[in-house]
């Protein structure tokens, strides 16, 4: 993977999120060449300011929303490549902000496509969606990628509407000699330096330094956790394979962990509470709230066949890494070279 990547041109959306401050650590790391656009990270701390500085890579502030912008910059770095992750990404704010969220995730992927079709230098594209884009019906067997598309939050559903407009493109207008272009879902990812609304481990860290509960709204929910490296090594090597074998590459490949690695909500904070050595236990959310799916799990054999790729990390080691990176920056220790050294370190499994 290493020589691969080195030197060639890359462009990331979503830089400024969790996954994509990772996969941009990566790149770079690879020596890949990296240009990137997102709007400003959306707490603090957030692990793209703590692992700055980013001055060997081109990366600017663009929405999109915003179809002239999202052309202009792939226009201006030519990139072999683009990993699409920017999007709006949580369940709660689709449901305060559905037009928003149908704008960014459902046309803002448009605009992503259209100005891969108009760039001559792109020649594959990764559209990073979510595990969520299967019409889930409760009955908690493993979803596959045939399976049928829905979703009934404005989330969910946004990703699933994106996912029918990649395959429009791939299938009509990215025809004869076109970027290849593919979808990965996953989803339900950990890792250090994650501190995004509603979502499990910022909660236990946040609750941990606050000296109280985790509030939770669903605790009896099933999710396939999975260390963010995990994901991230399968768009890579999805993306080899659109440059290099085009033709053998999946239109959708399923990202999941080990169906060992499925708990409960509850059980993951317990589990981490046990990790981090204080976290003080959960308590059910009061109040009424959006539904969710009660299950959900993801069956990544074809992701196995088609590119080798299957998780590394037990369930044990990926709670434990994460606990590991953050119990290192409440101690002072450097983020970015915390985040490099399990790159390094994960690289080796």
């Amino acid at each position: 993977m290493t020589n691969f990547w080195r030197g060639r041109r890359v462009l990331v959306t979503g830089q400024t999120g969790f996954k994509g401050s990772w996969l941009c650590l990566w790149l770079r790391h690879l020596g890949a060449e990296v240009s990137a656009f997102a709007l400003p990270p959306l707490t603090e701390p957030n692990l793209y300011a703590l692992a700055a500085p980013w001055s060997d890579q081109a990366h600017e502030t663009i929405d999109l929303r915003d179809a002239v912008a999202v052309q202009g910059i792939v226009a201006r770095h030519r990139p072999e490549i683009v990993f699409h992750l920017a999007a709006q990404a949580l369940v709660r704010a689709s449901y305060r902000e559905p037009a928003a969220t149908y704008a960014t995730n459902l046309m803002g992927t448009v605009h992503v496509l259209e100005a891969v079709r108009a760039a001559p230098s792109v020649r594959a594209a990764v559209i990073v969606t979510t595990d969520k884009v299967y019409e889930n019906d409760g009955r908690g067997r493993a979803f596959v990628e045939s399976d049928r598309l829905g979703g009934k939050d404005p989330y969910s559903n946004s990703k699933a509407c994106a996912e029918l407009a990649v395959a429009a493109y791939r299938d009509t207008l990215l025809g004869n000699g076109g970027a290849a272009v593919a979808t990965a879902r996953a989803g339900n990812v950990v890792g250090g330096g994650d501190w995004s609304e509603d979502r499990l481990v910022p909660d236990v860290v946040r609750a941990l330094s606050a000296g109280r509960p985790v509030a939770l709204r669903y605790p009896a929910s099933v999710r396939p956790w999975q260390h963010v490296l995990e994901p991230l090594r399968g768009y890579l090597m999805l993306g080899e394979r659109l440059l290099t074998r085009p033709e053998t590459a999946p239109p959708a490949l399923n990202f999941g962990p080990d169906h060992r690695s499925t708990l409960t909500v509850a059980e993951m904070v317990g589990i981490l509470g046990a990790v981090f050595a204080g976290a003080a236990g959960w308590e059910q959310a009061p109040g009424e709230h959006p539904p969710e799916a009660a299950t959900l799990t993801l069956d990544s054999a074809l992701a196995g066949r088609s590119l080798g790729w299957y998780p590394r990390l037990s369930m044990a080691e990926t709670i434990g890494w994460t606990a590991e990176w953050y119990r290192a920056w409440r101690a002072g220790a450097d983020p970015r070279e915390l985040s490099l050294e399990q790159i390094r370190r994960y690289e080796t499994l």
